[in-house]
């Protein structure tokens, strides 16, 4: 496989599961359903929507946002808001309010993520290290 296919294949996991927790938290009564079936398929096919999205992006210009933290949670953001707007009805009494708190949200996990998890775990290696001494 080419190294640009397994960029794809990592950026589609992690387009994957951060939409896919942003919906599990931001559905009405989530921590309720948390073992809900309906409830992680619902949750399931938005991180589905918006792996395939972001995947697809990476055939147009638009894939140079991905380069930068930002420009990709952005991104990452937006096209959970269309995911989550697909996947299902809203549930709130604002017109799409459920897909753009879903999108913040996934928004922010991908910013969190790209500090976490850069240079292979780095800062949460170094906490690891500090707490297990």
């Amino acid at each position: 496989m080419s190294s640009e296919w397994k960029r794809r294949v990592r950026l589609f996991v992690q387009r994957f599961w951060q939409p896919t927790s942003a919906c599990m938290t931001c559905m009405p009564g989530s921590w309720g359903n948390l073992l809900s079936l309906v409830h992680w398929t619902v949750a399931l096919q938005t991180g589905l929507a918006t792996g395939i999205l972001a995947v697809l992006l990476t055939f147009t210009p638009a894939a140079k946002l991905y380069t930068n933290r930002y420009g990709n949670s952005l991104v990452v953001g937006c096209l959970t808001m269309l995911g989550d707007a697909y996947s299902h009805p809203n549930h709130y009494d604002f017109p799409f309010a459920e897909a753009i708190v879903t999108g913040v949200i996934s928004g922010l996990l991908t910013l969190a993520g790209s500090y976490l998890f850069e240079d292979r775990a780095r800062r949460l290696r170094a906490i690891w290290a500090r707490i297990s001494g």
